[in-house]
């Protein structure tokens, strides 16, 4: 995707002032303390200095969408570690546009929520996804090179997000959603990966993140048992269609079709491949229990999660855990 390459998305938004500056919401208030002490400069704490050498394995290799295919095994040396190249690039070309979708998130949520303590908390996680944009975008640039372009699925849940007027939905969507997804995700490349500056960037990415999950639900954790029931299935339709198309985010199609592989095929063995499946699944293992404490785990919902192999997750650990984060080793 070129650099100069821009979009224009019609969102309409009812800006809401709170007069009162009340501050009735102590949680919220608490997490805004926190999110200003912790604050982190990339320059200072991130060793961009470090040498990545885009060749060496980034994953132990159980992790491969094609693991143990005949389709893997006919490729020469080279076409394998361009193809691990080239897996490694997408998946943080999708967290880069990700980030950016936060943003802009973010900065909507400081306009649409009621409340200033709300407010105060939605402009620090302005400020940190700007920096994840600029710590993602840096990396790319100066490590790998290249980037792709955002995968369909997540471009769809992003415009699904950044249209809705509605102030819950933003938050359902960007901090129990899409922010849940990538703390589970960060979680797991911080634990597999092999190069010592993505684990460190991923660590100290994740601390915000926490935050972010935690935001979303100090906000909805009482809100939907005030709404009517056929609003609150509503809620629920969008967390069950937003968790496939995030399910679906990680199949690497634009991959497949660059380094010129039969697509359908790589999506299907992607699909099924046990070490992908695994992932896929944990990457619903903050977002389930999140689901759970906001109110939105009904027996229906119950149903779909089970068929799409995520409900094991609705007694996993509180995402308000991870804002404890220990450091990287």
């Amino acid at each position: 995707m070129p650099p100069s390459a821009t979009e224009h998305l019609s969102c309409h938004l009812d800006l809401v002032f709170d007069w009162t500056y009340a501050h009735d919401r102590a949680d919220l208030r608490a997490l805004y303390e926190k999110a200003k002490r912790n604050q982190w400069l990339p320059d200072e704490v991130l060793p961009w200095e470090t040498d990545v050498d885009l060749e060496k394995p980034a994953a132990p290799e159980w992790l491969h969408p094609l693991f143990g295919t005949e389709l893997l095994a006919r490729l020469s040396p080279a076409e394998r570690t361009r193809l691990d190249i080239e897996l490694n690039t997408w998946t943080l070309s999708q967290f880069l546009h990700g980030e950016q979708g936060a943003l802009l998130a973010a900065s909507q949520l400081v306009q649409v929520v009621p409340d200033t303590d709300s407010k105060c908390y939605a402009a620090t996680q302005v400020v940190d996804e700007a920096r994840h944009v600029e710590v993602y975008e840096r990396y790319l640039q100066e490590k790998v090179g290249f980037s792709y372009p955002i995968n369909r699925h997540l471009k769809t849940l992003l415009d699904l997000i950044l249209q809705d007027s509605r102030w819950d939905m933003k938050l359902l969507g960007m901090q129990v959603m899409v922010e849940g997804l990538a703390l589970a995700a960060f979680g797991m490349i911080r634990q597999h990966t092999l190069e010592p500056l993505l684990r460190e960037l991923t660590h100290h990415v994740m601390l915000d993140e926490a935050r972010h999950v935690a935001y979303g639900i100090l906000s909805l954790r009482d809100h939907y048992g005030d709404l009517p029931e056929r609003e609150v299935a509503e809620r629920e339709d969008f967390v069950y269609e937003a968790a496939v198309l995030m399910r679906d985010r990680f199949l690497f199609q634009e991959v497949w079709e660059k380094q010129g592989l039969p697509v359908e095929e790589c999506v299907g063995i992607t699909f099924r491949a046990e070490g992908q499946r695994m992932f896929r699944q944990l990457l619903f293992s903050k977002i389930v229990p999140a689901v759970k404490k906001i109110g939105l785990l009904s027996e229906r919902q119950r149903a779909r999660f089970a068929e799409l192999g995520i409900l094991q997750f609705e007694s996993w650990a509180d995402p308000f855990a991870d804002l404890e984060i220990k450091p990287a080793t």
